[in-house]
């Protein structure tokens, strides 16, 4: 059995089309949407809207950590485009939904079937019926046997500075991971609390993991736990106790799956 591995797609449909060439099944970690490339300033919808200077200045803010003045700057940018559009007939939700869903359009039509995929913290979760059609499973807080084995997945991020579209309470994101109960590959989109995990040594920062999912790994102790999220780890792979953990790669970049076979 071979299965491939992808997660942090950004955007990338034309390599995750290929994804899945000489696999059984493609699981995706998530983050679909690519608002913003933090390499390349001029991609993305944030840059579609606002233009590639405004992009510049939004990565300069938030590498610094400097997140209330990034903020403060992003609602002076939507309040220009309001005005520009007529602030009485402007809806920035439906804006922001419009142009994510011209990236799920492109994007779930490039799934290879079967598609096993859980969200990502930049994904908008209540699209992803629309798009998910057959051979393309969505799996959250839940379990699926693979060639075999069974794989539980949890998507999601956990509340961060970022504020991204699908953050949620430490306390529900544990009840979720919890609620699987043993499984052999456990898919998650955030990695577990570990720093050499968690850190990017790019963008100089931890990104927030999980300690219930790190807990979980100790007392189920599945053969692998697959994660992606930060996207140039200290360390892409190590040991905890009996299990494999493993950050998949950043597809955006890479344009090649992580392989897993058995």
């Amino acid at each position: 059995m071979r299965v491939h591995v992808v997660s942090d797609v950004h955007g990338n449909s034309r390599d995750l089309a290929r994804a899945g060439d000489g696999a059984d099944a493609l699981v995706c970690l998530g983050d679909l949407v690519l608002f913003l490339d933090y390499a390349d300033h001029t991609r993305g919808i944030f840059p579609d809207l606002f233009g590639a200077e405004n992009a510049d200045r939004i990565v300069e803010l938030r590498t610094a950590r400097r997140f209330e003045e990034a903020r403060a700057f992003g609602a002076e940018l939507w309040t220009r485009v309001a005005r520009a559009a007529g602030e009485e007939h402007f809806d920035r939700a439906a804006t922001i939904e419009e142009a994510v869903r011209k990236q799920y359009g492109e994007l779930f039509a490039a799934f290879p079937r079967p598609t096993y995929a859980t969200y990502g913290n930049v994904d908008i979760p209540h699209l992803w019926p629309e798009y998910a059609h057959e051979g393309i499973t969505v799996l959250d807080g839940e379990r699926v046997e693979i060639g075999g084995r069974v794989f539980g997945f949890v998507g999601g991020g956990l509340r961060s500075p970022m504020r991204t579209p699908y953050e949620i309470d430490d306390e529900a994101y544990a009840a979720k991971i919890a609620a699987l109960g043993e499984v052999d590959v456990l898919c998650t989109h955030i990695p577990p609390d570990v720093p050499e995990l968690c850190y990017d040594t790019v963008a100089r920062r931890f990104e927030r993991g999980s300690s219930a999912l790190l807990e979980v790994i100790r007392a189920t102790r599945p053969r692998y736990a697959l994660f992606g999220h930060v996207h140039q780890p200290l360390t892409q792979r190590m040991r905890i106790g009996a299990t494999e953990c493993v950050n998949v790669g950043h597809f955006a970049t890479t344009g090649s799956p992580w392989v897993l076979e058995w």
